[in-house]
């Protein structure tokens, strides 16, 4: 019997698959909260998992789960592992322990759900994660994610609002995995590069940190690299501009956004930072769409003095600069 390609069964995929983050705010925003002064982070500067104190160390908590931009179940399950255990990098710890979410149709043969599993097992192995239970639910769509627990030397958080004026912003994957899997889902490229960056764990990124001064961190996923930006600019009371001549975005990004093969979510996240952030008028339609569009298991966007990411560039060879940080000038994020 051939196999239904999953990609086949769902509306959007991957991080595009986001609430748009207009939405997501206005339910929210203001929301009377259980105080805890146990509690370091929440989701107060849209963070990427919350920290609470237990003690000698802290304790890191985040969850992440979405429908597949892949046909393979196994390559599916190692994403979305990927993508999951990324936040826990993103605050500064080491991940630990996970719980499965599945959300599975009744069309699809129960091995498939298996092999998802396989997938994710496999990836959160790499990480040091043991997958110790979870959650799954009949759904006509199907979605994968990790609930993942992790923990941190206290005085070795990360979280995303404490940039500093003279700071560089280094990323450490490239972009452009949204536009190449929209593209790909109109058979118009295998995207093989992108799939295989989306299959690479932050691992090494935050390890690359060691004995480094990680001012600010988050990672850059479905809110894209302006939304995530502006996340942490708006969030440090500063400016971040963005070179535009030193982003480095995957082989045939350009293309995809030319001819049109865009996500949707490229769209809800350029409204929502319409007046948010500063593109010039003459940057072409086509980089806008490159700007905007959501990634999916990005890499990690970290703020750090120049010298700094000099040793870290040294020893994590697929990170680059991408701008640096100013006192705040109108706007959080302007592209230069």
């Amino acid at each position: 019997m051939e196999e239904i390609r999953l990609t086949s069964l769902v509306r959007s995929s991957g991080c595009n698959a986001k609430l748009p983050p207009g939405d997501l705010h206005k339910a929210l925003d203001n929301l009377e909260q259980v105080r805890s002064r146990s509690l370091i982070e929440g989701f107060e500067s849209s963070d990427d998992a919350l920290v609470y104190d237990i003690g000698d160390k802290a304790l890191i908590e985040t969850v992440d789960f979405f429908p597949p931009m892949v046909d393979d179940p196994e390559i599916f399950g190692e994403i979305a592992a990927a993508n999951a255990i990324s936040d826990i990098y993103a605050m500064g710890g080491e991940p630990r322990i996970a719980m499965s979410l599945m959300c599975f149709p009744s069309c699809l043969d129960i091995s498939i759900m298996r092999r998802i599993m396989i997938g994710a097992i496999r990836k959160a192995g790499e990480a040091g994660v043991v997958i110790a239970g979870g959650h799954t639910l009949s759904d006509r769509e199907p979605k994968f994610g990790l609930a993942v627990t992790g923990f941190a030397k206290k005085d070795r958080i990360w979280s995303n609002h404490g940039v500093r004026p003279g700071d560089v912003a280094v990323l450490t994957k490239r972009l452009g995995v949204g536009l190449l899997m929209t593209a790909h889902k109109a058979g118009e490229t295998d995207a093989k590069e992108a799939i295989e960056q989306m299959r690479t764990l932050n691992k090494k990124a935050w390890e690359a940190a060691d004995g480094l001064d990680i001012h600010a961190a988050t990672d850059v996923t479905g809110f894209s690299l302006m939304g995530h930006s502006y996340e942490a600019a708006s969030a440090s009371g500063v400016t971040l501009l963005i070179r535009s001549e030193d982003l480095r975005f995957l082989p045939g990004a350009e293309e995809a956004a030319r001819f049109g093969f865009v996500p949707e979510g490229r769209y809800t996240n350029e409204d929502y930072l319409a007046d948010k952030v500063f593109v010039p008028e003459s940057c072409p339609l086509y980089f806008r769409d490159m700007l905007f569009s959501p990634e999916t298991s990005g890499g990690l966007l970290l703020f750090m003095s120049p010298d700094d990411a000099g040793i870290y560039m040294k020893r994590l060879d697929t990170a680059f600069v991408i701008g640096e940080a100013v006192r705040f000038q109108e706007m959080h994020v302007k592209v230069v």
